[in-house]
């Protein structure tokens, strides 16, 4: 079977697109997408979008991991399958309403590439403060671990050992300037350091903030290996509301494969 894609990028996360509308992917063995996202023998990604026709809303995203899994939300995913769905011509202007694995999501288009989508609200009792991390859910569980230099840590193994054992995504953070940090995110499904990961950047920014890292609810800059996202959210009473991940993305390529 013949099956048109594109390729986008989010600050270096990089994801193939379907278009599933006519749900030709409904019979697929879908550990076939393993193999499509190696980069070796494949079209090389850290994940496969699928843009499926929704009741309520524009569409649904459906997100599988590099390994062939379906998983959790994905933010620069997210933010890819917005710009994705305008090329498509599902909406016409620059908001656009979907919906994922962890609920209903908004996003809109902003000038210069920019893209910005509306993650989950976060209540504080959904946070667990440990001895030497900060746990939360930002549509995916993250591990939040705060460094002091960020550049001699060995992502790929200290990562895959706290993956391993708890079953997270992990988050290395460091506070270079007010309202700025950097982060380098081990992914679980990649099972590899990725260039950049939007619920971890989310689940960084407001892990800085209840640990009174960051004093302001303002947008805040992040810097990944792939390129800047910034945050911003409200924290009304209890909760972590209005929370906003905004970063560039971009259309690498477009071709078809057989299946």
């Amino acid at each position: 079977m013949k099956i048109d894609f594109l390729k986008y990028q989010g600050t270096g996360n990089d994801f193939i697109m379907i278009d599933n509308r006519e749900k030709k992917l409904t019979k697929v063995n879908f550990s076939c997408f393993k193999r499509l996202c190696n980069r070796h023998f494949g079209i090389g990604a850290d994940g496969i979008i699928l843009i499926q026709n929704d009741p309520n809303k524009d569409f649904y995203m459906k997100y599988y991991n590099s390994d062939g899994k379906e998983s959790s939300m994905c933010g620069n995913g997210g933010r890819c399958a917005i710009s994705f769905s305008k090329k498509l011509g599902i909406t016409k202007n620059n908001k656009i309403y979907f919906r994922a694995i962890d609920g209903n999501h908004y996003g809109y288009i902003q000038n210069k590439g920019l893209v910005s989508i509306k993650m989950i609200d976060i209540k504080k009792n959904m946070i667990k403060l440990c001895s030497q991390h900060i746990y939360l859910n930002t549509g995916s569980p993250h591990n939040v671990i705060f460094v002091d230099n960020i550049k001699k840590i060995d992502v790929q193994k200290k990562g895959r050992e706290i993956r391993l054992k708890k079953g997270v995504n992990v988050n290395f953070v460091e506070l270079i300037g007010k309202n700025i940090l950097k982060v380098r995110t081990y992914e679980r499904g990649v099972e590899n350091e990725t260039l950049s990961c939007g619920t971890g950047v989310t689940a960084s920014v407001i892990a800085s903030y209840e640990l009174k890292k960051i004093y302001k609810d303002q947008q805040v800059l992040v810097y990944t290996l792939g390129g800047k996202l910034w945050v911003s959210f409200k924290k009304e009473k209890n909760t972590y509301q209005k929370i906003y991940l905004t970063g560039s993305t971009k259309l690498i390529f477009e071709g078809w494969i057989n299946i």
